[in-house]
């Protein structure tokens, strides 16, 4: 029989994205975890849903590896678009950009949007936990200026004085964020989890 694996405060994370990196080090952080980047393109999953997608990212990663590992998908879902791009975001992002998505709503009044997370942990040989986080806004008019990542400069979530997330530096972001959110559910299970398996 295999010696039971241990859980240890590094957090494995598979992304090849440095900002989604600067963002969950600052989160985890916190928690007193670090965050060690495996930059590695996740294991393509096609799916409608972004817990799917994760879930069996970090499934299939963790069994490659042989490491206990975290990954994360994200999406932006629109409203008057009946919640496009959603899972696709990331190809739509590299595809249309944030000059597109503004295009598609052109002479739109609807601006209603969410971001949606899922942060999915995985063992080898265990079960996989997702952790999801959702924060509402609208869809701005202009590209704003600031951080340049992903939907960013167009998203204005709800209670930021109508600021983007691009205008908020990393840490006022992580306050709010969708990804904030689901990477605080996991730090909180994750650290109950150690002070039990180092009791």
């Amino acid at each position: 029989m295999k010696e039971k694996r241990r859980y240890g405060k590094a957090v494995y994370f598979i992304s090849s994205n440095i900002n989604k990196f600067y963002e969950v080090r600052e989160v985890l952080n916190e928690f007193g975890l670090s965050t060690v980047l495996l930059r590695l393109r996740k294991v393509e999953v096609q799916s409608d849903s972004i817990e799917e997608v994760a879930r069996r990212s970090a499934e299939l990663t963790a069994k490659e590896l042989g490491l206990n590992v975290v990954t994360e998908d994200a999406g932006l879902f629109i409203k008057a678009l009946n919640g496009f791009p959603g899972p696709y975001s990331s190809y739509v992002y590299r595809t249309l950009g944030n000059q597109g998505i503004l295009k598609l709503m052109e002479g739109v009044d609807e601006r209603d949007a969410e971001f949606r997370s899922a942060v999915a942990f995985a063992e080898p040989e265990g079960e996989v936990k997702v952790f999801v986080g959702v924060v509402k806004g609208e869809i701005a008019r202009k590209i704003a200026s600031g951080r340049k990542f992903g939907f960013d400069p167009i998203f204005v979530p709800v209670g930021c004085g109508g600021k983007t997330f691009a205008e908020l530096d990393v840490r006022e972001k992580n306050k709010v964020s969708h990804r904030g959110i689901a990477f605080r559910k996991f730090a909180e299970w994750y650290t109950s989890l150690l002070k039990l398996k180092f009791k």
